[in-house]
């Protein structure tokens, strides 16, 4: 379990938010509320080839992989995971090899296997209907983004993307939520962050954030210091992030 302060923190139910916040008929129509989603597990499943592409590499480069490890960093972006896997210092340009080369193998695993996760585009719709805007917060590279985004016609719901170029800190750092709400021009805490990943649940809350948790990739029990844990994105609404946000 994570040494994060925060992790003290109770999971708030799905039920009991509904319950207990008296604000039913709220929406947000003047786009002043904003949901930053996680990529992988979360609006695509792709945790399985993400999988193989680190297996794969392992393979190629002699070191060893194990699920274990993988599930315990799955989130966090490659500079990072690299010299903890491999268990030497490395180069930049020896971690940018590796890293080019899993990204490339795992773009070709993908090519014509992808599709949204269950809810994605419903939970959008409804999003998008209630005037919510919408982010994308991913440790991805950008070639990959865009790759999911545009092959699972997700990329018209929304309003940015942030990838991990365009942060000098990965996840559990902040900084992917809080490039993602300054790109919507929105203040950290009117934004919800929904993720799978314990770094990512992390981020979302050290930015300032409400997260709701899917448990797509790591058991409910991990994830404890969500505001809302739930098994699938089909179990979300917009009522659901304007009364979280409200609270």
């Amino acid at each position: 379990m994570s040494s994060n302060p925060l992790a003290a923190s109770s999971v708030v139910g799905l039920d009991l938010v509904r319950r207990t916040a008296n604000i039913d008929h709220m929406s947000n129509k003047g786009n002043s509320m904003g949901v930053i989603f996680d990529l992988d597990g979360v609006l695509v499943d792709t945790g399985w080839a993400h999988k193989q592409s680190w297996f794969d590499l392992a393979e190629k480069e002699g070191f060893t992989m194990s699920e274990e490890f993988f599930y315990s960093t799955f989130g966090m972006q490659n500079y990072m995971i690299i010299p903890m896997v491999t268990g030497r210092e490395l180069s930049r340009d020896e971690v940018d090899r590796m890293s080019d080369w899993k990204e490339q193998r795992y773009r070709e695993i993908i090519a014509d296997r992808l599709e949204p996760s269950d809810g994605a585009k419903d939970l959008l719709d409804d999003l998008k209907d209630s005037g919510f805007l919408t982010a994308v917060g991913s440790s991805a590279p950008r070639a990959n983004l865009d790759l999911v985004l545009e092959r699972v016609n997700l990329r018209d719901y929304f309003d940015a993307c942030v990838s991990g170029e365009q942060v000098t800190r990965g996840k559990p750092a902040p900084d992917t939520f809080l490039k993602a709400a300054e790109e919507l021009i929105l203040p950290p805490g009117r934004c919800a962050v929904v993720e799978d990943a314990v770094q990512g649940v992390e981020a979302g809350k050290a930015a300032g954030m409400s997260v709701a948790a899917v448990t797509t990739t790591r058991k409910r029990a991990d994830l404890t210091i969500a505001d809302i844990v739930v098994d699938s994105l089909a179990e979300l609404s917009a009522g659901d992030f304007v009364k979280l946000l409200a609270k």
